[in-house]
């Protein structure tokens, strides 16, 4: 017989209309109830160890593969061969831009 779990604590937000209609059809979907599915999201996300990407990383991210490209383009009409070593260095320095390690250098010139 399985054990029975005593839940005394709650966790709430509020949500806009709109999200309340996508996280409920999420749930009916699953046939599980509003707050069975809420449970299992969160308690996922807590055991994966994995952190909800916020705005800011999401920002960080875009702002790092833009770099990428930008650098890749102008290094393209610029008529230069990217080689393996030129293209690794590009992309370590927007990670490193990314996580506010890199310094604000020219990327598209050879160190």
């Amino acid at each position: 017989m399985a054990k029975m779990i005593l839940r005394s604590k709650s966790v709430g937000t509020k949500v806009s209309d709109d999200e309340y209609v996508q996280i409920k059809a999420q749930a009916a979907a699953q046939e599980l109830t509003l707050s069975e599915w809420c449970r299992e999201v969160l308690l996922a996300t807590v055991k994966s160890g994995q952190r909800v990407p916020g705005s800011s990383d999401v920002l960080a991210e875009v702002q790092a593969l833009r770099a990428i490209v930008l650098n890749l383009f102008y290094a393209s009409l610029r008529g230069e061969a990217i080689t393996e070593q030129r293209m690794q260095q590009i992309v370590q320095w927007a990670d490193e831009h990314k996580r506010g390690v890199g310094t604000l250098e020219k990327t598209g010139e050879e160190q």
